[in-house]
């Protein structure tokens, strides 16, 4: 299933009315323009777009006489903006996972983080075979800018192919996250999955293949925890 995605991020003039709501709190068009320098014409229009894109919220404010006034605030979203530091925090996370030194222990946290993942997701998927739910889960991955796609192989088993790797940074340290994504899209699909093909060995993408056990299976790599 593919949804549209929305786009959120300003334009760089915007950011400048952003950081004033940020410092100040709530201001009217005037206050904006004086602090900017800029026409209120030039105000009302950043604040249209910042308010269609959810970032800016528009509240009136009481006056004795005259023409009712707004006050302009951030909104819940735009109070989120420029506070995303997720990719440092996930690669001392997972530094800190790799320090593990109980491979049981490592693996059994590897496993609940992809169970964790997939429940991010698990209610937007759709489908009732593998197949379905893996095309489900792709289109959702396309959505945050994941290259990848879902094919039939030998007629039977559907096959995630990811163009792109999605934590880069942190399957160069340690292979578990390969592990982790592994057990992500196995209870996506509610079937059994396994990694074919990893960019780790040389290759130019991953390969995930629904409906085999991995046990069995000769000339086909299963990405483990630790390398």
């Amino acid at each position: 299933m593919s949804q549209t995605k929305t786009k959120t991020e300003p334009r760089a003039t915007d950011t400048e009315v952003i950081d004033l709501l940020r410092v100040r709190s709530a201001l009217g068009v005037g206050e904006l323009a004086d602090a900017l320098g800029v026409t209120a014409t030039a105000v009302r229009q950043r604040l249209d777009r910042l308010m269609k894109a959810g970032i800016v919220e528009r509240s009136p404010v009481s006056q004795p006489r005259g023409r009712p006034s707004h006050a302009y605030a951030l909104s819940e979203q735009g109070r989120k903006l420029g506070g995303d530091n997720f990719h440092d925090l996930a690669l001392v996370l997972w530094r800190e996972i790799r320090g593990v030194r109980d491979p049981a222990v490592r693996s059994g946290l590897i496993g609940r983080i992809g169970s964790a993942l997939a429940e991010t997701y698990r209610q937007r998927v759709q489908g009732t075979s593998p197949a379905e739910r893996l095309e489900s889960v792709a289109g959702l991955f396309r959505d945050r800018d994941i290259c990848c796609s879902v094919e039939i192989e030998g007629g039977t088993l559907p096959v995630l192919t990811s163009h792109c790797c999605p934590y880069p940074d942190l399957a160069e340290q340690d292979r578990g996250i390969c592990a982790a994504e592994r057990v992500m899209l196995q209870e996506l699909a509610g079937t059994n999955v396994r990694l074919s093909d990893c960019r780790l060995d040389g290759g130019s993408i991953c390969r995930f293949i629904a409906g085999e056990r991995p046990s069995g299976d000769r000339g086909v790599r299963t990405c483990t925890t630790d390398g």
